[in-house]
């Protein structure tokens, strides 16, 4: 039994809107992607850091869930930016009951447990003081109630977070989000989100006594990291 972590699938296999447009090895991306998941045992559990589905709403997006639910181990997914079809966890659940989908769980306002270590996270965002608006404080701050939500959720376990939004990117630092890591003591934050010409500041390391990597599957060969035995 071990712990994953992958992001950003983008699937299409229910709308027009594939990847393999974009080059960069995303030609043939879904095969990639059933060969890099092999990896994971039955018994082993994968977090996926939002962007699952091109799809804008369960119809479109059924073929890529039940593709999902179709790889090996248990799931764990979160809300990305491109994740129109997110809808409330009662209304995700209900549209997996009625598909037959039983491999996955959302991360949304809770934890989830991995033996000793619990599973926490939210999608973020990006929020500069100086550039962003008060549409995005207002977004930002939401996504702070909502990790601080996780984290409390954890009940003394060890907390790992997984954000689709990087808190760190280049120069920039989403200050919210990193005090609440310090304050909770996060020994490890895995985050998506970035592609192309933006991996090159995608920061992989130890900042603040918080190791952070990045799990786009473009970065990551279409094989999922393994975070934890």
């Amino acid at each position: 039994m071990a712990l994953f972590a992958a992001g950003d699938l983008h699937l299409s296999l229910g709308t027009d809107k594939q990847m393999d447009m974009f080059g960069g090895g995303w030609n043939n991306y879904v095969k990639k992607i059933s060969s890099g998941f092999s990896v994971l045992s039955e018994n082993d559990v994968c977090v996926l850091c939002g962007d699952l589905s091109w799809g804008m709403d369960f119809e479109e997006a059924r073929d890529d869930f039940c593709f999902i639910n179709d790889l090996p181990g248990k799931k764990i997914i979160l809300k990305g930016n491109h994740d129109y079809w997110w809808t409330t966890a009662s209304g995700i659940y209900a549209f997996f009951g009625r598909e037959g989908i039983k491999n996955i769980e959302i991360l949304h306002n809770n934890c989830v447990f991995y033996g000793e270590t619990a599973v926490c996270g939210t999608r973020g965002w990006f929020f500069e003081e100086e550039k962003g608006t008060g549409h995005d404080r207002k977004i930002m701050q939401r996504e702070i109630g909502r990790l601080e939500t996780s984290l409390k959720a954890a009940e003394g376990r060890k907390k790992f977070v997984f954000l689709h939004y990087p808190p760190k990117y280049g120069d920039y630092e989403c200050a919210g989000i990193l005090e609440l890591f310090e304050r909770y003591e996060v020994p490890v934050c895995c985050y998506g989100h970035l592609h192309g010409a933006g991996l090159r500041y995608a920061f992989r390391g130890t900042h603040r006594g918080t190791e952070f990597i990045p799990v786009s599957v473009d970065l990551l060969g279409f094989k999922p990291e393994k975070i934890l035995d």
